[in-house]
């Protein structure tokens, strides 16, 4: 009996034998007390156990678990540092778990091209450190930048408080070394910033691991601005605040950031960290500028007069790096600083028109209380970019179930003004179903098209991204019948 055709019980064993003669014994994992701590990624809401999970540590372990997946017909699912905030890391049940999280080998920087070669592993703030002595940095910084993952950056094309100025991680690879899940090794851009033909290493970045797995990536350094001033300022209107970056952009100064919180995501933040914002601030702007000095001199004073022609009531401006750090470190925690004031939360990421900000955090706070709910907010006001935190009590029966109906309503809305589902935490497991809202059915079959392309056999990380999952031998266009996934319960139809 073939491997593939064997019951499934018997299947995951051969498998499993199969990489711990390929891998080594020590890096398969198969008891379920090691497997349960890979159930779910920074999304707790969703857990599965996976069959296997391999613990790899070079390039070839890789090709060897996805070639002995491909042979068996098994789905694997790659895991960076498991920071991910849509279940983009979520395992198959009776698939394997490819950890990534040994892979953290750096090239040497390479100055004169401002480029640096690394492995998935490597933590996004290392980079940087790396970096440093040749006053070079990497831009892309997501709040969890201490713990995630290169890896995980590029498969859901993270972004972070200065991408409103220097764009995502697409915009700092240039090149990647992909597996593709045949088991095949490819080599996608390379160290120059743009090479002839069709973009299939943009098509990767934000792929969520359906198109493949990086070994390794070539990512764009950027040179350390000159100077770097950062302003605090604080508001006692939401609708002063949002007015004031409509403003800012308006005048046609680009801030490096300009993050925003609510009142109570600065409650939560002066419980974690003290971080010591404006006591009575309805609404806080960190704003930094960065570039020349006397450019940035100029602009500093412009927002100043800009935030006092909105009402604002305190403006602090950091002396030094250590000031500078602290009004950054409230803002950094506030995820993690939820916590303080809510046994539970529920994570959501969208975007809408900047200048739509007021309208729709008020829609927000009536859809909570409606609900009876509260929604503590922190985001990138700057490209509008939300990130409402749904606070609930799983102790309160039915409380969870509202958090996450509201959760949903709140990314119907950010669609509804001309927005999207998701800025920059992806789509993974949790938004699948929210994709026909944003795109039409011949949107996705066409980005369907493009998956099985890379995976004919639909291996890599299925079940992510799109709302009812079409296997690559369906014809593009409407159904006829139900979906064996719809009747399996694992896909619905929009």
């Amino acid at each position: 009996m073939s491997l593939l055709a064997a019951p499934a019980t018997d299947r995951t064993a051969r498998l499993a034998e199969g990489l711990r003669r390929a891998v080594g014994a020590q890096r398969v994992l198969t008891d379920r007390a090691q497997l349960r701590t890979y159930e779910c990624d920074g999304l707790t809401n969703f857990r599965v156990t996976p069959a296997i999970v391999v613990l790899a540590e070079s390039r070839e372990h890789v090709v060897a678990t996805v070639r002995l997946c491909a042979g068996a017909g098994v789905p694997f699912v790659a895991r960076g540092s498991g920071t991910g905030l849509s279940g983009g890391a979520l395992p198959v049940a009776d698939g394997v778990l490819i950890v990534l999280s040994r892979l953290r080998g750096m090239g040497p920087v390479d100055p004169d091209n401002a480029r640096i070669v690394v492995e998935p592993g490597v933590i996004n703030l290392w980079v940087s450190r790396e970096a440093a002595p040749y006053d070079l940095a990497y831009a892309p910084d997501p709040s969890s930048q201490q713990i995630c993952s290169i890896g995980g950056n590029v498969a859901e094309n993270s972004g972070g408080a200065h991408c409103l100025k220097y764009g995502f991680t697409v915009n700092h690879v240039t090149g990647a070394e992909v597996v593709l899940p045949d088991g095949e090794v490819v080599h996608l851009g390379g160290t120059a910033a743009e090479r002839p033909g069709y973009d299939l290493l943009g098509a990767f970045v934000g792929s969520e691991g359906t198109l493949g797995v990086a070994t390794e990536v070539t990512l764009r350094l950027i040179r350390v601005p000159e100077a770097v001033q950062t302003m605090l300022v604080g508001f006692t209107s939401i609708e002063d605040a949002g007015g004031a970056v409509s403003d800012i952009i308006a005048a046609g100064i680009l801030p490096a950031a300009i993050e925003m919180m609510d009142a109570l995501a600065i409650e939560a933040a002066e419980a974690a960290v003290g971080c010591g914002y404006p006591a009575g601030a309805v609404a806080v702007l960190v704003i930094e500028l960065d570039g020349p000095q006397v450019e940035v001199e100029a602009q500093f004073a412009q927002v100043e007069r800009i935030v006092l022609r909105r009402h604002a009531f305190e403006t602090r401006i950091a002396a030094d790096a250590a000031e500078r750090a602290l009004m950054w470190k409230g803002r950094k925690s506030a995820f993690a600083a939820v916590g303080r004031i809510s046994p539970a939360y529920f994570v959501q990421d969208g975007v809408i028109p900047r200048t739509r900000l007021p309208e729709v955090l008020g829609d927000i706070y009536r859809m909570a209380d409606e609900v009876g709910l509260r929604v503590a907010n922190v985001f990138h006001a700057g490209d509008g970019n939300l990130h409402p935190l749904v606070l609930f009590d799983n102790a309160v029966q039915g409380q969870a179930e509202d958090a996450e109906e509201l959760a949903g309503a709140i990314l119907d809305l950010c669609v509804a003004t001309g927005g999207s589902i998701t800025g920059e935490h992806g789509v993974g497991h949790e938004k699948r179903m929210k994709m026909g809202r944003q795109f039409t059915a011949d949107d996705l079959d066409t980005m369907q098209l493009v998956r099985c392309a890379f995976d004919p056999d639909g291996i890599a990380n299925p079940g992510k991204i799109f709302p009812t999952p079409r296997l690559c031998g369906e014809r593009p266009g409407p159904r006829t019948g139900e979906h064996p996934f719809q009747a399996a319960g694992l896909g619905e139809v929009f």
